[in-house]
């Protein structure tokens, strides 16, 4: 019998869900490690709420909490995905994966090195590909979007949010001071101009945080949430026919969840894992 290959993703967020949803799709085995306090916004399409809820479920895909690594193969055996709070990768030794995928989208490297498997995947910024990772996937919308790259770095971080309904920077709104967050205002649902969304608990007050443009909430952060100063918590979506999109993997997530699978089909089959 052959052997399947056992694929480790570090990171659970809109992004990287896209990329797990699309290998569990194909049939692998995948383990997922998170931090203990995932900080994702697009919360219903981000497998990272199960740290939170013991288990999410995208897209027909459901993801549980396990207390150990040893614990996957009876979610795999279940057809989910069996996730795992453990930032640092200190499960890696033991679990002796054939591929790690840092989907992190940290913009920077928190770790991760080609060491830690026969074939090690990075996406977007921070990596460079034959040194610290194998390959790369551009996470930058345009025309490189999803391109593998063998050879260098993927583009830097811009700063500056993708192109939505002719807004950029003012879709996603980011805490004005440190403190505790209070949610008004879900995902989901309609929003205006100015309409008071969130509010930031500081010592002596509350701090509004309002809509900066028209439109629907596409993401959140969680209640209760501590956020620092500039901290990302809510991304509106212009579109306001497209209610869907909150609850639905992106079209940019797919797309790199595509080109992930290319590089991991492409080892199975030379390694006769598959």
């Amino acid at each position: 019998m052959q052997k399947e290959c056992r694929i480790i993703v570090r990171g659970g967020g809109d992004l990287a869900t896209g990329t797990i949803h699309r290998l569990w799709g194909a049939g692998f085995k995948v383990l997922v490690l998170e931090c203990d306090a995932p900080a994702a916004i697009r919360r219903q399409v981000a497998v990272c709420e199960a740290v939170y809820e013991g288990k999410a479920v995208v897209e027909g895909m459901e993801c549980l909490l396990v207390n150990d690594w040893q614990d996957a193969e009876s979610v795999w055996e279940q057809g989910k995905v069996p996730l795992l709070v453990d930032a640092t990768g200190s499960c890696l030794e033991a679990f002796k994966p054939d591929i790690v995928i840092d989907a992190i989208i940290a913009k920077k490297n928190l770790g991760t090195h080609k060491k830690m498997a026969p074939l090690v995947i990075a996406l977007g910024p921070g990596f460079t590909a034959g040194e610290d990772v194998d390959c790369i996937v551009e996470t930058k919308r345009g025309h490189n979007l999803g391109r593998i790259i063998r050879s260098g770095s993927a583009a830097p971080n811009s700063g500056v949010p993708g192109n939505i309904g002719g807004y950029t920077a003012e879709r996603v709104l980011h805490a004005q001071v440190a403190g505790v967050i209070h949610v008004a205002r879900g995902i989901g649902e309609i929003v205006e101009q100015g309409e008071v969304i969130a509010e930031i608990v500081v010592d002596g007050g509350r701090i509004p945080v309002t809509a900066t443009i028209p439109g629907i909430i596409r993401g959140m952060i969680r209640e209760g949430y501590q956020v620092t100063e500039g901290f990302k918590i809510a991304d509106i979506d212009p579109r306001r026919e497209e209610l869907a999109n909150c609850f639905t993997i992106s079209d940019k997530a797919r797309c790199i969840a595509g080109s992930v699978l290319e590089l991991v089909c492409r080892y199975a089959l030379e390694n006769a894992k598959c």
